[in-house]
């Protein structure tokens, strides 16, 4: 079962989602966290903090974390297939927003307060995702 990790970053209280682009495989179109998947030689947190550098361009001491939660097994539906995750989610605040610049992964970014999240149609568990790590 594949492990992946979801990166909530935070600044002065306002959360960043991406608009997922259509180059990547799942989820093409909706709106989710720094995500990516936990290599074999990887813990978790690592795989987190390369994430957000690849994603959105943040370096490591730029970040601090703020939480972390105990990971989740989900499954989903994509295009008719069925998606079994280890989902490890992670709580992070920056200093700087105007650092954020996005990959090929994402076409767009936002700084939403986490209630609006119920806004947009993102990728799946991430409504559950964010209302545990603002707990």
């Amino acid at each position: 079962m594949p492990r992946v990790v979801t990166c909530i970053l935070e600044h002065n209280g306002k959360l960043l989602i991406l608009k997922r682009s259509d180059k990547v495989r799942t989820y093409k179109g909706l709106w989710g966290g720094v995500a990516g998947y936990v290599e074999e030689d990887e813990t978790p947190y690592k795989a987190a903090v390369k994430e957000i550098k690849e994603e959105v361009g943040i370096e490591k001491n730029d970040i601090r974390l703020i939480k972390k939660c105990k990971p989740v097994r989900l499954t989903d539906f994509y295009e008719g297939e069925k998606y079994d995750w280890i989902i490890y989610s992670f709580l992070f605040t920056i200093e700087k927003k105007d650092k954020v610049k996005i990959d090929w992964e994402h076409t767009e970014f936002r700084w939403i307060s986490p209630s609006e999240i119920e806004k947009y149609d993102t990728v799946p568990h991430l409504r559950e995702i964010v209302s545990k790590i603002f707990k």
